[in-house]
């Protein structure tokens, strides 16, 4: 069974975040397969948390953070940024990730000649993707691979200083650096092949 890159990173993210968790020290509440009880509450889900089927998961993860982030049109531009925003918006919510996205391409714009400063809005629409197509041909792939790599440099900056705010918050920033660092090793690994395969296969076989 071949995997597409998003199924590949739902599955990475579901196979890291396990099951149910209720940490004290975690502002999101109770949580499974990482998603959070407001979040399946937006898509429908009123059951316990510690039932939420894994396909109702997987269902989220593809909507709220791979579609709502255009990701299918960014993707073929770099597939490495497609990674760090759905990561990012996974963990930080998808509006944070179309804003990082586009506060970076304003300062990368040839200050405004090569395209407008785009509204940092957190929406993925035409006029982000149409600024980020410029900014590929202005650039090459070097250019796509520097703007990848610079929203991960702010997502580990929000994570530290989320800590600095709250020292609660330092139970997990060794994990979420270690999460950002390693994330492109996880999900292109021979164990993230297997884990999609295993994870859609079982989705596609259910009733």
């Amino acid at each position: 069974m071949a995997t597409t890159l998003k199924q590949k990173l739902v599955a990475a993210v579901i196979d890291r975040e396990g099951g149910y968790v209720n940490h004290p020290s975690d502002r999101g509440g109770p949580t499974n397969y990482g998603i959070t009880q407001a979040v399946a509450r937006s898509y429908g889900y009123t059951g316990d948390m510690r039932n939420l089927p894994r396909a109702t998961a997987v269902r989220i993860y593809e909507a709220r953070y791979w579609d709502s982030l255009a990701l299918d049109s960014i993707a073929p531009i770099s597939e490495p940024l497609a990674e760090y925003l759905f990561d990012f918006g996974v963990h930080s919510g998808p509006s944070r990730a179309g804003q990082e996205l586009q506060r970076n391409l304003n300062v990368l714009n040839n200050r405004g000649r090569d395209f407008p400063d785009l509204v940092v809005d957190g929406a993925v629409g035409p006029k982000t993707l149409e600024g980020l197509q410029v900014y590929r041909s202005r650039r090459g792939a070097d250019g796509a691979s520097i703007l990848a790599e610079s929203i991960n440099g702010v997502r580990i900056a929000f994570c530290r200083d989320l800590a600095e705010r709250d020292e609660r918050q330092e139970d997990f920033v060794f994990g979420w650096f270690r999460r950002i660092v390693e994330l492109s090793r996880e999900v292109h690994s021979e164990v993230g092949a297997q884990a999609a395969i295993r994870i859609y296969s079982e989705i596609n076989a259910s009733p």
